[in-house]
Order: C-alpha cells, then sequence, then structure tokens
C-alpha cells in the first residue's frame, strides 16, 4: 500500500464515528437508458448532503493530531462546504466562523447554523465569492484563525479521496469499474478519487463532468498551466469555481482536455428534473453533473461497460425548482419565448391565437413597450407538449405576416426580459 493510499485508509476509519460509507447503488433506469451498467455514489446521503464533509473532516483531524491547532477555524463558502465544515466544528467542539455572501440563500444559511449549532457563527460579507473569501483570509490573520481551504490542500483531497477508497471496497464481486465519472469544481474529489483508484489497481477511464460556464479544468489541461476564468456562470453554484485549485491541478495535469465534459446548464436541468420525477431522487445542480455527462457517451462506448458516477451533492433549494424546470424546458425545445410587434387594432388577438395548436399554451403574454401608435412589441412565451410543433408554429407566423424574434437563446435579451 502506497503511503497516499495509506493516509486515505486512516481518514476513512476516522471518519466512520461520523457516518458509514455512502452507498453505490445499480441504477436500473440509467443502465436501460444508457445500455452500461450505471452505479451511482451516492454522496448525497452523507449527514450534511454532500462530500465536502469528508475534507473537512480529515483537515480538522490532522490538525487537531499535530497538536498546534488554533482555537479557532475559518472558512468561506456560499454552500456545502460551509456545511461540512459546520458540522466537523460541532463534532470536535471547535469554534468556527463562517463568511458567506450576503446573497447566499436563506436556505443555506439555517442549514450551516443548524449543523454548527452554538460552535459556529455566520457572517455575511460582499455580494460575490471572491470579496467573502478576502474578507475570511483578512480575519483568519488578525484573529489567529486557521482557514480551512474548500479545496486546494493535501488534507482536504485525502478526505475527498475516501470516496475512492468506498467505491473500490463497494465493488460487486470480481467486478471493476470500466468508466467513472466525477464532477469538477475546485478538482479536490477528483484529485483523490482518481490517485487512490489508480493506485488500488483500477485503470478505468475518467471522465470529468464541469459546468459549460465553468471550465477552469478543460481550459487548463488545454493550455497546460492553470487558466483563471475571466467569467463564470454561477448556476451550478457547486461547481462553479473560476480556477482548478492548485494542489488538485498538479495531480490531474496528465489527463487529456478531453477527458473533461462541458456540461450545458439548460440541459443538466432537465437531468435534475428527470432523476426527480423517475428516480425520487434530489440533487443539486453540481450533484447531477456526473450523471448528465453520460449524455455525452454513445451508447457504443457505454454497452456493457461498468461505469460509476459520483453524485455529489443533494442540497437544492426548492425555491429554485420554478427556474430549474423553466430551464430544462428550454432546453427540452418545449418553451420558447418571442418578441412580437402587435397591431393595436380590435381582433389581434384573437387572430394570433388562431394561430395556436391544441398542444399550444400561452406562459407567459406581456406589452414590453409601444414602439408606434399603431403598434406594441409583445413578449410571448408558450408551451407546448412535442418540440417539433414550434416548426407549424414558426411557419403560420410567417405565412400570417407577423413580425417577430425568437429570444429564447439570445443570452443578453432573456436574462433582461424573461
Amino acid at each position: 500500500m502506497t503511503d497516499f493510499m495509506s493516509r486515505v485508509a486512516k481518514a476513512a476509519d476516522a471518519l466512520r464515528v461520523l457516518f458509514p460509507p455512502t452507498p453505490l447503488q445499480d441504477n436500473l433506469y440509467l443502465s436501460q437508458k444508457t445500455g452500461a451498467r450505471v452505479l451511482l455514489k451516492r454522496e448525497d446521503l452523507s449527514p450534511v448532503r454532500s462530500y465536502k464533509i469528508r475534507g473537512a473532516f480529515n483537515f480538522f483531524r490532522k490538525a487537531l493530531a499535530a497538536g498546534d491547532a488554533p482555537d479557532l477555524f475559518v472558512c468561506a463558502s456560499a454552500g456545502n462546504h460551509a456545511q461540512g465544515f459546520a458540522f466537523v466544528c460541532r463534532h470536535f467542539g471547535r469554534r468556527g466562523v463562517v463568511f458567506m455572501p450576503v446573497t447566499t440563500p436563506q436556505q443555506k444559511i439555517d442549514k450551516t447554523r443548524h449543523f454548527g449549532g452554538d460552535m459556529i457563527e455566520v457572517r455575511l460579507v460582499g455580494d460575490f465569492f471572491d470579496d467573502c473569501y478576502r474578507a475570511a483570509q483578512t480575519f483568519a490573520e488578525e484573529a489567529g484563525g486557521r482557514m480551512v481551504p474548500p479545496f486546494d490542500h493535501h488534507d482536504i483531497i485525502e478526505g475527498q479521496a475516501t470516496v475512492g477508497l468506498e467505491i473500490v471496497a463497494q465493488m460487486p464481486d470480481g467486478v471493476t469499474p470500466d468508466i467513472v465519472v466525477l464532477p469538477v469544481g475546485g478538482g479536490g474529489l477528483a484529485a483523490g478519487v482518481t490517485q487512490y483508484v489508480r493506485q488500488a489497481g483500477a485503470d478505468p477511464r475518467f471522465l470529468f463532468a464541469e459546468p459549460a460556464g465553468a471550465p477552469s479544468l478543460k481550459q487548463s489541461l488545454a493550455a497546460e498551466r492553470r487558466v483563471r476564468l475571466a467569467k463564470v456562470d454561477n448556476f451550478v453554484d457547486g461547481a462553479a469555481v473560476a480556477e482548478i485549485g492548485r494542489e488538485n491541478f498538479r495531480r490531474l495535469k496528465d489527463f487529456p482536455a478531453d477527458s473533461v465534459t462541458l456540461v450545458p446548464e439548460n440541459r443538466l436541468c432537465a437531468t435534475m428534473i428527470e432523476m426527480l420525477n423517475v428516480e425520487g431522487v434530489v440533487l443539486e445542480p453540481a450533484g447531477a453533473l456526473a450523471i448528465d455527462a453520460l449524455k455525452d457517451l454513445s451508447r457504443r462506448e457505454l454497452k456493457g461497460r461498468t461505469t460509476v458516477c459520483v453524485v455529489s451533492g443533494g442540497n437544492f433549494d426548492f425555491e429554485r425548482l420554478p427556474d430549474v424546470k423553466e430551464r430544462a424546458l428550454r432546453f427540452e425545445g418545449l418553451k420558447k419565448y418571442f418578441v412580437f410587434r402587435f397591431p393595436q387594432r380590435p381582433g389581434a388577438l384573437r387572430d394570433f391565437l388562431a394561430l395556436l395548436g391544441p398542444d399550444d399554451d400561452i406562459a407567459r403574454f406581456e406589452y414590453l413597450k409601444k414602439s408606434a401608435r399603431n403598434f406594441g412589441s409583445v413578449l410571448i412565451g408558450l408551451e407546448t407538449k412535442d418540440r417539433r410543433n414550434f416548426d407549424i408554429l414558426v411557419k403560420r407566423f410567417d405565412e400570417a405576416g407577423w413580425a417577430y424574434e425568437d429570444i429564447t437563446d439570445n443570452e443578453t435579451l432573456a436574462g433582461l426580459i424573461i
């Protein structure tokens, strides 16, 4: 056993005081859909509904064992790292301060306080994570606290690698994984699991799933150096990281850039809705990344392959559900938005309604601004039961002489008025 494997084994043994190994479950639905044997590593079933508790626990455990741990620990997080940190603070009886952006949903703030109890304090600072993180660092330096990083530290990586240890131990007798799909944000999970699984003697194909709006690992692998993204789409908040961790990239840098698949945010929403409706599994956006990435593999690549997908988290705020459903419908082509130049005359609306089919429905109708005395700009959202119905509708609009623009995929306009 290598030194790394030995350290991970010790971390896993110590972790058992908090919770047993999360299950590795055969998923019949995904297996039938893909032709592979799909097993889900259910990190959404940990005490804090994500794998982040593993790294935080290992960081605390080793700091306390070294005998130089301060009385105060500090972290900056808008989500799962904060909750894992808080849980571990209470377990070890150590004071902790959690810095969160002011824009953090109340549900996440409440859950962090619930897990930490009297041992933690939550401070809301800044509108964006970078501002929050700088404030946390400054406070830790001034107060003599120890920063607990979310991913870029060898103790955090060792803790997350316990996911890999459990996968290896939980594989059915005589079966080794052919494909392992890992979600990537800062890279702690991916760095730890790949190293452990390889050193355990398995040689699967590793596939990394990143949000399309935060391709930090993919761009860094392509450039052969760490790349800091100028802009990040924060929708997949658990994996929207501007720069892969330094230590994490060092361990991942030999993977080819094409081992990273970029998951479109709207497609990810369709997967979340699918897993909720079909399997009854509640996933946060980052938690659905690995499952969604299966869509980028052909049936020929998957057929007969034993495929492990790490489900990294299930901390979903149901206040986001309308937005997730909206994005899913748009991805599936079942909902579109148009801006029509609507004539201001009696019967105009009736003429428009006559063009709709029996499966078409108006989900939104809103006058934006009258562009002239006789016309007005109208935002119209349409839903249908079959995406092919929009081809029929567009043909009818054109034949009837309507002036309109489809703004469904216009991110600038859609972001302003939808």
